[in-house]
This record gives C-alpha cells, sequence and structure tokens, in this order.
C-alpha cells in the first residue's frame, strides 16, 4: 500500500514559499510603508533593518514630512534632537512640504531650515521659547509658500514676527498662535486683521484678547470659516460685547419680535463664551453684528 505522506523537503518548501518576502514589496509600496513611520522612528530605527532599507531611506520622497513631537522623550536630550532635525532636512533635499517641531527649535536650527527648505506649505513650532524675532522674520522671507503656521507658545514672538509672516506669505490660511501674559494684548489682532485678509482657520489659546480685538479679526479677514478660541479669557470680553449689545437694544430699540429675535442670537453667541473650550462659529458673529446695525438705523428711522 503506498504512503500519502509528503516527503518532508516538499512540505518545508511550501512552508518556505507561503511566508511573505516584504523585500520583494514593490518600491512605491516600501515607501509608502516607511513614510507613515515616525521620523525618529526612521531615523534611529528603519534605516538600520537592512541595505535595501537604508537604500530606501535616502529618498527624499520620505522625508517631505518632519514631524518631531516627542521631545519629552527621555532617551534623547535637546542636542539630539536638534541633530536628528538637520540630519532629516539634509535627507529632504529641499522638498521638504511639511515639518512639526516641539519644544527644541531655536534660532539655528530655524536659520537651518529656512535656508534648505524653500518649498514648505506647513511648519509647527511650538514651545520652541529659544526663537527670537529677528531670525524668525528672517525666516519666513525665505518660505513665501506657507500655507498652515503654528507658533504657539512662543514667547519672544511680537507683532512684529506677525507683520512678516502677513506680508512674506500671502498663500496663508491657517493660523495657530497663542501665550500666557498678564495683561489684554491686542495688537496681534490688529496685524492680523491687516495684513492676512486671506486666512480661513485660526486658531487662539491661552490669550487675553478683548472683544475689540476679535471685531477687528472678524471685519479685516472676510473669508474666516473659523475661529477657534482655547482657554483664552477674551470669551469673557465677548460675553461682555454681548452684553453691551443687549443693553443697547434694550435703550433704542421698541420692535418687541425684533429685540427677541436679536437678543435670541446674543444668547446663542454667550453660550459658545463660556467654558474652558469655545469653538466659535464665526457667522453667528457675523449675524449679530448684521442684524443689530440693521435694527439700530431701523430704530433712528421710526424716531423720525
Amino acid at each position: 500500500m503506498l504512503s500519502s505522506r509528503v516527503p518532508a523537503s516538499e512540505v518545508k518548501m511550501e512552508n518556505t514559499t507561503t511566508k511573505p518576502n516584504w523585500l520583494e514589496l514593490p518600491r512605491d509600496v516600501t515607501l509608502n510603508i516607511l513614510q507613515r513611520l515616525g521620523t525618529v522612528e526612521i531615523i534611529t530605527s528603519a534605516c538600520l533593518v537592512c541595505p535595501l532599507w537604508w537604500n530606501f531611506c535616502k529618498d527624499p520622497y520620505i522625508w517631505r514630512t518632519i514631524h518631531m513631537p516627542e521631545f519629552y522623550h527621555r532617551r534623547y536630550n535637546r542636542v539630539d534632537w536638534v541633530k536628528m532635525c538637520r540630519y532629516a532636512v539634509d535627507r529632504s533635499c529641499g522638498q521638504l512640504e511639511d515639518i512639526y517641531i516641539y519644544m527644541f527649535g531655536n534660532d539655528e536650527l530655524l536659520e537651518y531650515i529656512a535656508d534648505r527648505a524653500s518649498n514648505l506649505r506647513r511648519i509647527g513650532l511650538v514651545y520652541c521659547d529659544k526663537l527670537s524675532d529677528k531670525v524668525f522674520i528672517e525666516a519666513v522671507k525665505k518660505l513665501p509658500l506657507i500655507e498652515e503656521l503654528d507658533i504657539s507658545e512662543n514667547s519672544h514672538l511680537s507683532k512684529h514676527s506677525f507683520e512678516a509672516v502677513g506680508s512674506c506669505c500671502p498663500l496663508l490660511k491657517t493660523l495657530s498662535y497663542g501665550r500666557n501674559v498678564s495683561i489684554d494684548l491686542n495688537d496681534e489682532a490688529f496685524v492680523i486683521a491687516k495684513t492676512m485678509p486671506g486666512l480661513r482657520n485660526l486658531t487662539i489659546s491661552g490669550y487675553r484678547l478683548t472683544s475689540v480685538g476679535v471685531v477687528a479679526i472678524l471685519d479685516g479677514c472676510s473669508l474666516l470659516e473659523s475661529l477657534n478660541l482655547e482657554c483664552c479669557s477674551s470669551m469673557s470680553s465677548i460675553t461682555s460685547l454681548s452684553e453691551n449689545l443687549r443693553k443697547s437694544i434694550v435703550g433704542e430699540v421698541g420692535i418687541e419680535e425684533t429685540k427677541k429675535t436679536l437678543i435670541g442670537l446674543i444668547e446663542l453667541a454667550e453660550h459658545y463664551a463660556y467654558g474652558l473650550w469655545a469653538q466659535v462659529e464665526v457667522r453667528y458673529y457675523r449675524w449679530i453684528m448684521i442684524i443689530y446695525a440693521a435694527v439700530m438705523v431701523t430704530g433712528c428711522l421710526l424716531k423720525n
């Protein structure tokens, strides 16, 4: 009787052929996979896997995006982070489009990036307290294609930096900034209103902004789609503004139904004003201003 068993050599061959060979993946697929890794992971791990991956990691395509938000990682100090960032920028060969740096950014690094990444579209420099006005202004002059900018919690950047961004980055659509200060400041708001008419999205956090600044931004940035206030004391200013509008209506307008409509809109704005977070829909503020102006004109006409 013939044995039904398969020879061991054939079994071994079948098992070997069923295992995927990652080295035979198409080049574009491998690049896509590598690009999904974090910048630090690529530098410290992926490029060391094998000679093939080492060659793939030299491709500038992988370095078009550099995100380094893990500064808290105790394995590396500030000097190490700066070195890795410079290495990644060099690998991009001028094709860098998106970079995000958390805490370890300084003047020298920003200069290095600006000189080698004129195609940058998005840049984040968050909690980089070593940045100065002078170097930041010179850097943005070399980055005219910026569309998204996040400079939150950089205490040394003044309104002059905002003026440089407004004049040198005409494509800017999204801006995020904020810092903790003890007095009301509207200087940056006025600069944004004057020099950044193309803004679509604006986030202001931890910042003492008054209603005057908010109104200036709404007037100057006619294309604005969202205004996001995070932990921002301007929320109390907005509430104060709506209360002033309420008092004006009561004193000037005699049409009860119109009053109720406008007061309802004001209360809606107040709903967005309370709390540590306020996601402000710009259309509500605009409607309040438009209807308020209409009511005031109607009141004057009725009196006459």
